[in-house]
C-alpha cells in the first residue's frame, strides 16, 4: 500500500496551537513524526478527525513537557508511548476496539477493480490476524507493512533498534504463519 493511502493529513499542519515560537528541536521532531503519527492514529481510530485530534493532543502534550522528554533515555520511545496511550484513551471514549482491520481493508479496496476484488478478500483475514499480534509486533507491522515505512524509520519512531524491529517482524511472520497456515519466505513481507 502506498504511503498516501494512509495520510489523513494531506498537506495541512496539525495544530494552530503549535504555531509560533517553538524550540527548534521540537519543531524538527514534529516535522519528522507528525505524518507517521497521523497515519498510525488513523489506522487505529478509522477517522481522520479523531486521528488529527489525538495527534494534535499528543504534540501539544509533548511541547508542554519537551524539556523533560529530552531527558528521557529515548525521546522517540517517550513520544511513541504518549501516542499509543492517547489512541487507547480515544478508543476507550469511543467504546470500541481499534479500527485497523476495517481501515486497512477499505484502503486496500480503494481503486480495486471488480476482477481484483476476489484477490483482496484474503487480506481481510490477514488484517484480523495482525490485530491479534502482541503490542510491539502489531505496531511494527502497522508501521512497516501497512503504512509503508522502512524498518529503520519505524525503529527510530518507536525508539527501538532496527534489530528489534527485524525481530518483531520475524515474530509476527511466525505468529501469522501459524494462524493463517501460510509459509512466508525470509524475504517476503507480511502483506505482500
Amino acid at each position: 500500500m502506498s504511503e498516501a493511502e494512509f495520510d489523513p493529513s494531506g498537506d495541512r499542519s496539525v495544530s494552530g496551537e503549535l504555531a509560533g515560537e517553538l524550540p527548534v528541536d521540537f519543531a524538527a521532531f514534529h516535522y519528522h513524526h507528525v505524518r507517521a503519527y497521523l497515519r498510525y492514529a488513523h489506522l487505529q481510530l478509522g477517522s481522520r478527525r479523531d486521528a488529527v485530534e489525538v495527534v494534535d493532543g499528543v504534540f501539544t502534550f509533548l511541547l508542554k513537557v519537551w524539556h523533560e522528554a529530552l531527558r528521557e533515555p529515548s525521546t522517540q520511545a517517550f513520544a511513541w508511548a504518549a501516542l499509543r496511550e492517547a489512541v487507547q484513551r480515544r478508543l476507550a471514549v469511543l467504546d470500541r476496539p481499534a479500527a485497523m482491520v476495517e481501515t486497512a481493508w477499505f484502503a486496500a479496496l480503494r481503486g480495486t477493480t471488480r476482477e481484483r476484488l476476489e484477490l483482496q478478500e484474503p487480506k481481510l483475514g490477514l488484517y484480523t490476524a495482525v490485530a491479534e499480534l502482541p503490542e510491539r509486533q502489531y505496531d511494527v507491522v502497522l508501521l512497516v507493512f501497512l503504512a509503508g515505512h522502512k524498518p529503520e524509520d519505524a525503529a527510530r519512531m518507536m525508539g527501538i533498534t532496527p534489530a528489534t524491529v527485524r525481530s518483531h517482524i520475524r515474530g509476527a511472520r511466525r505468529a501469522l504463519s501459524r494462524r493463517l497456515g501460510v509459509d512466508w519466505g525470509p524475504g517476503e513481507g507480511v502483506d505482500r
